[in-house]
């Protein structure tokens, strides 16, 4: 289990972020060449990703995580498991811990837990996953079977999927975490469609996490959702931050407008994600890739600074969403 200290503590001094000097010392050779910079140099001790609080306990996150949706759901061969094994190295090495996977998302969990394993870097994931199907027993069912595939006596965030029997799950997931099994416990919804019942949910419930979609072409969650997060105290995770994609498609033979070099961003996916991250409300980022140079550019959005609301809202603007 990742250690995370307290908001306003020094990261560096507890131990929870780790240079990418530390890191390739502790890891397997064959990922170690994935965790350099372009130019082979390692990032300084002292450049550190940003973090931001989880509200209901004050420990803090990286910003910057990866989701494993379809991009983890790999083969158990060597040359199928490489690139993705780079993406874990290039994420921690830059200071990223948030891993978040799900028993739908096909063989992910399992890829994931065996290349923590290889890697002997456990403690340096924040690892989140989700149960999502029907009935108490066939939950906890489904739930230690990501135990086992994930290699974690602990996970540190389970979340309830799309709300599906969230009534049912909900009570597992609390004495759970009062049993030390789970650290925080969350729901899922990724389909605005489904926001009136996850509104109804944050505000009778007490939850530690939500996840929900949202980017500079799918703004319905600001509406009622992000600041209600706020106000109740919600950690938000953000999926699907380049719209599904086709917003970062459509965006890549565009030349990047001039405001984008004042917060740091040298690509349009660091824009898309900087974005969302100027977002209050926003705790942490999950865009999924399976190639280790995507990763080390999603990371870079976890650095430097972000936009405020008056150039988010220059943003939709000059982007056309």
């Amino acid at each position: 289990m990742l250690t995370v200290p307290k908001a306003g503590a020094d990261a560096r001094a507890s131990g929870a972020r780790i240079t990418r000097g530390q890191f390739l010392a502790g890891t397997a050779g064959a990922l170690s060449t994935f965790a350099l910079g372009r130019d082979g140099h390692a990032r300084p001790s002292s450049v550190q990703m940003l973090t931001r609080p989880i509200p209901s306990s004050g420990a803090v996150l990286p910003i910057v995580g990866c989701g494993t949706w379809r991009t983890f759901d790999v083969d158990a061969g060597a040359a199928a498991r490489a690139p993705v094994a780079g993406v874990l190295a290039v994420l921690f090495a830059a200071g990223g811990s948030v891993i978040d996977s799900s028993p739908m998302y096909g063989r992910a969990e399992a890829v994931v837990g065996d290349l923590l394993a290889a890697a002997g870097s456990r403690a340096h994931a924040f690892l989140a996953t989700k149960v999502w199907t029907e009935g108490r027993a066939a939950g906890i069912a489904q739930m230690e079977r990501s135990f086992a595939l994930l290699r974690a006596p602990r996970i540190d965030l389970m979340q309830i999927h799309n709300l599906l029997d969230w009534r049912l799950h909900l009570p597992t997931l609390r004495a759970w975490k009062r049993e030390g099994r789970i650290g925080y416990l969350g729901v899922t919804h990724y389909t605005s469609s489904a926001y009136a019942d996850l509104e109804a949910v944050m505000k009778r419930e007490t939850l530690d996490f939500v996840q929900l979609n949202y980017s500079v072409d799918d703004r319905a969650a600001e509406r009622r959702l992000l600041p209600l997060g706020v106000e109740r105290g919600i950690a938000v995770i953000v999926n699907m931050p380049f719209g599904g994609g086709g917003t970062l498609r459509a965006l890549l033979g565009r030349p990047l407008p001039g405001w984008a070099a004042e917060i740091g961003c040298t690509g349009w996916a660091q824009v898309l994600l900087k974005f969302v991250l100027g977002h209050p409300a926003v705790t942490c980022v999950i865009p999924g890739t399976s190639k280790p140079d995507h990763m080390r550019d999603n990371a870079q959005a976890g650095f430097g600074a972000m936009p405020n609301a008056a150039l988010r809202m220059r943003m939709v603007a000059e982007l056309g969403f």
